[in-house]
């Protein structure tokens, strides 16, 4: 039987959106989840924060803590890793969801932008999992599940936003490095992205307001998806590409218009992947 009750879960960007939406999940279990996140103070433009994470994780059934985080920088990840050893014992799964977006052309990409996102996106998975794996490999079921998506060169996913793809690629390249390097760890290293656009704060303050989300699905379904990934056997479920849907249809859900946030729209299908 699937569980996660007693696990520890290390997840970064949880204050809100798809990373809340797993620890919730998990927290029905009974498990153990360090709320990785910078939000410490509400945000006008973005609801959550840390403190409200773990407060609806423990009425979900789990134990939170809070790790106001930014995992750009080592330090803070590795005071995050260490609190979260000292209050659970260990960590056995970590979730890379922390991500930054810009879509623009090359031209309209300020260096800014660029240092965040590849600061956040490659940089951080690469220093959160290298932080993490020496508490991984004591654990019985160790998993690392990044939020990114397969690996395509078509140049078409490169031509309107190349500094955000190339930073999202650099998760995906983590992932196939990290499932090589680890295997004789047995160290899961998987990566999971959705199929449709979901309803984040990302999506409707970049992808058009509410009509976007209207066109979206629940974070629910990439945490019902992540759920099963990360409660297989670790030895046995490597270097993959996980797609939402996939995930779930492979272990028999049928009913995908609970999802929705409006079964009547039609959806918008996400960044990176081809219709069919």
């Amino acid at each position: 039987m699937r569980s996660l009750k007693d696990k520890t879960l290390f997840i970064t960007g949880s204050s809100r959106g798809i990373g809340k939406a797993i620890a919730l999940k998990a927290a029905k279990d009974g498990a153990n989840i360090a709320v990785v996140a910078k939000t410490s103070k509400p945000h006008p433009k973005l609801p959550g924060t840390v403190y409200t994470s773990v407060e609806e994780i423990e009425k979900a059934g789990g134990k939170g803590l809070a790790c106001i985080t930014d995992i750009r920088f080592e330090d803070q990840v590795k005071k995050s890793i260490e609190d979260t050893v000292e209050e659970f014992g260990g960590i056995d799964i970590l979730i890379n969801n922390a991500s930054a977006i810009s879509l623009t052309s090359t031209l309209h990409t300020e260096m800014k932008r660029f240092d965040l996102m590849w600061s956040v996106n490659a940089r951080g998975t690469f220093l959160c999992s290298k932080l993490c794996i020496p508490y991984l490999k004591k654990s019985d079921n160790p998993h690392i599940l990044t939020m990114s998506p397969p690996l395509d060169l078509n140049p078409k996913w490169f031509v309107n936003s190349l500094a955000y793809t190339m930073s999202k690629y650099g998760m995906s390249m983590c992932i196939l490095g990290l499932a090589e390097e680890f295997k004789d760890h047995k160290i899961a290293a998987n990566a999971l992205w959705p199929k449709t656009a979901i309803a984040t704060s990302a999506v409707k303050n970049l992808l058009g307001g509410e009509s976007a989300i209207e066109r979206s699905r629940k974070p629910e379904i990439v945490a019902d998806a992540a759920y099963y990934i990360i409660t297989e056997p670790s030895k046995e479920c490597t270097g993959n590409f996980f797609i939402d849907e996939g995930v779930l249809k492979k272990n028999g859900v049928t009913n995908f218009a609970r999802y929705a946030v409006n079964p009547d729209t039609e959806l918008i299908k996400d960044f990176f992947l081809d219709v069919d």
